[in-house]
Formats: C-alpha cells, structure tokens, sequence
C-alpha cells in the first residue's frame, strides 16, 4: 500500500508589503472559529488565542534566551505572507482512511532593529480544530550557532481550566494521570488537556519533534494561570545546540468543542511532511502474542536460566497458537546475550548473537512456514551508544532471517548521561527510526520520547509505549479503572499507544498474590477498540486463551480503521468509541470505578438491519470481586434505535456489527 495523496483543491499565496509599520497580525482558521492574534508590544513579540467568544490563550510571550548571545529584543516586523491549503490524504495506517488537512497559515518575519540583527520567522497555521506556530531562524549576518538558555514561548491560560497532566519527568512519561485545576499544578508533561468551563477542550503538545529537545510546561509566578515552556536540557545545562537554518518543532494547541472531538483530530499529524512516494506493501499493521507477561509475572525469565521465556520451544508454542487463531506475529523478548549483564557495562548486550537456546533459523523457517511474523527485540538498557554501534549490523542479522518488526526498549536511566527526552536522545530515536526505515523495518518504541506525528513521514514508526502501560499491573499497586478512560484524551492523542491489553486470567494468583488487573473481562476486549494501535497485543499467556469464547472478539478485531467515531465520553469517567472497517463495525466502551448505563444512538450506521455480537459485563460483574462475569449475546440492531451500554465498575463492552444481507 502507498500514501496517497488525493483533492488538493486550493493552494495560493497572498504577499503582504514587505516593511510595514503594522504592529499586530491576524489568522483564521477555515471555518471562523479560532482566531490568533500576534503582536509587537515595544520590541516584544505576544500572541493569543480565542474561540469563538471564548479566550483561550491570553497575551503571551515568545522568544529565546541563549547561552553564546544576548536575548532576542527590540524586534520589529519586517515581512508577512499568508497561504491557504487544502488537501484529502490516505495514510498508510491509521484511524481513518482519508484524513483532511485544511489550514490558513500566516508566516511574520522578525528582525532586530540593532546588531546583531538576527532574523527569526514566526510560522502560525490555523486548523478548525487548533493551532500550531513554529520558529524558523534564518542563516544570519554573523553568527549562526546558538546554544539556546530558553525558550521563552509562554501559555497564559484565560481561566484557572481543569487539566489532566503527568509530572514534567525528563525520563520517564510512565505515571497516572492526575485530575486538577491549572492553579495546583507545577511542572507538567506534553501532552497536556484541559477543559474549560463550557466544555471546550484543548491540548498542548507538540509536533514534529527532531533535531530538538522535547517541552515540558513549567508554572509562572505570574501572571495567575500563566505556563512557560522548559526544554530538556543537556547535560551543561544547555536546552538546544544547533545552526541555523533550522526549524523548531510546532507548538500545538488543538482546540475542539467536547471532549469526543478531541478523538477525531488529525492535527498533529497534518504538522508533519508526507513520507516519500514509494511502496509501502511491507508496512503490515496486525496482532501478536509473545514471551512478555510471562516475564512480568515471574514465571519466565528475560536472561538465559532454566525459567528462559525465548527458547526455540516456546516460541513454536507460541508460533502455533499465532498460526491457529488468526494473530499475525510472535514476540521474541530475551532472545540475545547479555541480559545477565543488564546495567554492568556499555557493551552488555549483542544484537547479533542469540543465547544457545534460541535458535533462530529454526525459528525464522518455522514462523515462515506457517506465515507468522517474528518480533525481534533490542533492549538497550539505557545504553544507546552500544546499540547505534552495532545498529546496522543487527538489522542486517535480523532481514537476514525474514525478521521485519523490531520491539525496542530503553529502560533504565540514558548511559553514560543524558536524559530520554534531551536533544541528543532525540536524535538517537529518530536516528533508529530512519535507519529502520532504511531497511524496511516496522518499529514499536518502549521508553520512546513523545510521539509527535513523525509517522506520517516514517510509516514504519508504528507504535509507541510512553506511558503507565499493562505490566504495572503485574509488579506494582496497579493501574486505575479510570485509568484507560483518561488516556484516550491524553497520551493517545500525540499517537499509537502500544498498551498490552487482552488479559483473560486478571487474578494471576498462581504466580501472585497482591496484584491484579483492575480491570473486568469486558474491559480488556473494549481496550482494542478504545486505545488505538496499529499492533495490538494479546498480551496474556496462550494457555489463557484456550477454549475461551471471550478470544474470539480479539481474533476479529482489525488494528487498521477506515473510520473513528467517538459516540459518548467524559474524561477520566468513560468513553464509547465506534471504529469501521471494511463495512464492519466495532463498538468498545471502558468506565473508571463507576457502574454507569449509557444511551448511544446507532444513527452512524447506513439504513437497515444489523447483526451485533456483544460482549458486555454480567450483572454482577465488578473489577474487583467478579471481573470475569461477562454475557456474549447476538441481537438484531437497526441504525434508527439507540441502544443501552451497561458498564460494571471498572467495566467494559465490546462489540462487532455487521449488516444483515438481504
């Protein structure tokens, strides 16, 4: 399959005079409902935000401070150009088949009235579902090097919003959402989502991050509701190192009227270039089982040993199991040398030699013999230099075995220094990522830095961890029902989340005795369609499976959409997702603590009859003392009806709709 690109209809530019005394400059978003405004107060350059009649984004700076020259000040403008663009594009995965890219972009070149005179392009495009602006820094008169201090671009928020955020840690985004007003916070990470007082919902993150470091949001002492931006720096202190020419990544604010909105906004992705015509056929998105929760339970282990999960063994087992119930590849996790030396060395790890149990040819023809695909795996311990060393070399030894999918882990803290989020580390990632591409490897990226729609460039770049995923259930207090219900508007909105859903057996007392999934069955089908990814894993171990007629929603369930519809949500309390593909539908619906009955109407299916196959949480379910109560029931529906979910605490429905064929 290629990405295509289809109706560009309108695409002009409209010049304004080059030096001109004007002193603010407006931008519209296509329909008139987003308005920024940019102004020169003094030398000082502030922009706002509205929609509607609703302020969101009151004055606020922009700016830079540097480490090797004076900040930017007494700026004037100089130059403006305006364009409108429009255009229907196919991605090569996703949550819908087209997706419209239509904005008004409004481009204000800057320049110091005194020396040293250094030119900066502001670039603002407005969407009707947001707006991004980005800086441009032209090659200069004299220096072109800038080690920048800060970045000075501010979010002074109109009113005191409630706010779903993680804290702004530099290594880790694996935490749980926190629910509180703008006032309480301090130090936040992107992305970020608010809800004003009539509903309105907005996020702020970023996209197209590379070559930079990522934002956090930190609190101003004024004015009230006022958040500056705060790069990760490097290890100096020094938050970006770079020459110009060179483009920053876009500041997003994605602004939608309620909280189901939110789910349908492309934004982030329509900040990034297209990726290059080519073929795209060996980008398959698809579900995989695999020697992972086995590990988290302790019943397997990842270094070599009698408990050794990647033997040649187990993954046949787990191979046959993929062959027999329609899961297109197996995770080889803990397959090559040096997991014993997990921390002691920059070197611990070989990306090109197995541990004497696993054979990998065996495997590699076995997998191809029964068309399943293998998952390769390359943790790195933190220790990235040790992995771009031997990156060729170890997806040569991986294509050398028909191996096209590669996991990748960075956990623990970057060695020998450095943060995950920093410039350097951004590199690295996206470095991977192209080298990947090169080689015509998909990829999901554990410990990753943000997502920020890079893969609509690279395809390849599939799927993503970044936050507080499955296994904390395994090893930890757990997640929180309302957990999965707050991610969708959070996490998920920046790109693919690789959760780990489908546990069947949510006790696992064999193996302990004080964690649990906290979650009824229910719940883990309805997460397939509620948080989005385009490999999505059954991530129990195979013999949960067997003989369960619960499996055989994630045996049909697609990981690749033509449409997304959010039906009903409120953030951190529920959400109800309707997703097509192939004029098939599926329905999933996940509450936090709650019980809760929701009417959805079904008015989003053509005309006619239908046949539903559900799986909703019994009467008695609950995620903590019956989570595995659950009714499988087929009714005739019709899309002029509206129909009743029932959500247990902690619970979920999942559902498939086709239509009946007369």
């Amino acid at each position: 399959m290629t990405a295509k690109f289809i109706n560009i209809i309108l695409v002009f530019f409209i010049l304004s005079a080059s030096i001109s005394a004007q002193e603010i400059y407006k931008l519209q978003s296509p329909n008139g409902e987003i308005n920024y405004r940019v102004s020169n107060n003094a030398g000082a350059i502030n922009y706002e935000v509205s929609y509607g009649n609703e302020k969101i984004i009151m004055p606020s700076s922009l700016g830079f401070r540097f480490k090797n020259q004076p900040e930017l000040r007494n700026l004037t403008f100089v130059d403006s150009g305006t364009i409108s663009f429009r255009e229907v594009w196919q991605p090569v995965w996703g949550q819908t088949k087209n997706i419209l890219n239509e904005y008004n972009e409004l481009t204000v070149t800057l320049e110091e009235k005194e020396i040293p005179m250094r030119r900066i392009r502001l670039i603002i495009r407005a969407y009707d579902d947001g707006i991004a602006f980005r800086y441009h820094f032209d090659k200069q008169k004299s220096e072109n090097y800038f080690e920048i201090k800060d970045e000075l671009t501010n979010f002074n928020f109109a009113d005191n919003y409630s706010a779903w955020w993680i804290p702004n840690d530099y290594d880790s985004e694996e935490y749980l959402y926190r629910n509180s007003e703008l006032d309480k916070m301090m130090g936040i990470s992107t992305p970020v989502t608010l809800e004003t007082k009539n509903g309105t919902c907005i996020v702020i993150h970023e996209a197209e991050l590379k070559n930079y470091a990522s934002m956090t949001l930190e609190k101003n002492g004024y004015p009230e509701n006022s958040f500056r931006s705060v790069l990760v720096p490097w290890e100096d202190g020094t938050r970006v190192k770079l020459t110009a020419p060179f483009d920053t990544p876009w500041r997003v604010i994605i602004i939608t009227p309620n909280a189901e909105k939110l789910i349908s906004s492309n934004l982030i992705l329509n900040l990034n270039p297209p990726s290059p015509e080519g073929n795209y056929d060996w980008i398959k998105p698809g579900k995989y089982v695999g020697v992972w929760w086995a590990m988290h339970l302790d019943k397997e282990s990842w270094s070599i040993g009698p408990k050794h999960g990647a033997t040649t063994e187990n993954l046949k087992r787990y191979i046959d199991f993929a062959y027999e119930n329609n899961i297109d590849a197996v995770l080889a996790e803990g397959w090559n040398k040096g997991w014993e030396m997990w921390g002691k060395g920059n070197g611990a790890f070989s990306y090109t030699e197995p541990y004497p149990d696993f054979d990998i040819e065996d495997i590699s023809n076995y997998a191809k013999s029964k068309n399943i695909s293998i998952i390769g795996h390359h943790e790195t311990g933190g220790y990235y230099l040790n992995y771009e060393n031997q990156l060729d070399e170890a997806f040569k030894f991986y294509k050398k075995y028909g191996i096209n999918i590669v996991k990748t882990g960075y956990a623990g803290p970057i060695q020998p220094s450095g943060y995950h989020y920093g410039q350097k580390m951004v590199e690295h990632y996206n470095f991977v990522m192209e080298k990947a591409f090169q080689y015509k490897i998909m990829l999901d990226v554990h410990e990753p830095i943000k997502q920020t729609g890079m893969s609509r460039t690279y395809p390849n770049l599939m799927t993503a961890e970044g936050a507080r995923g499955m296994e904390w259930n395994a090893w930890s207090s757990g997640n929180t029902p309302e957990h999965v219900t707050v991610l969708p508007f959070t996490r998920c909105i920046s790109g693919p989340l690789d959760y780990t859903p489908g546990i069947f057996d949510l006790k696992y007392d064999l193996y302990k005795q004080d964690e649990f999934v906290k979650s009824t069955l229910a719940n883990q089908l309805a997460l397939y369609v509620v948080l989005y990814s385009p490999f999505q894993m059954a991530a129990d171990l195979i013999e949960n499976y067997k003989e369960k007629p619960a499996f055989d929603f994630i045996k049909s369930v697609p990981t690749n959409w033509d449409t997304t519809i959010a039906l009903k949500a409120e953030i951190g309390d529920y959400i109800v997702i309707a997703r097509e593909k192939d004029n098939y539908w599926y329905i999933g619906a996940v509450s936090d603590e709650e019980r809760r009955e929701l009417k959805i109407k079904l008015d989003f299916l053509k005309p006619g009859e239908y046949l539903m196959k559900s799986y909703s949480d019994g009467e008695d379910a609950d995620y903590i003392n019956n989570p595995y109560s659950l009714n499988i029931k087929e009714e005739k529906i019709s899309s002029n009806q509206e129909y009743i979910i029932r959500l247990a605490s902690g619970g979920g429905f999942a559902c498939k709709i086709e239509r009946i064929k007369k």
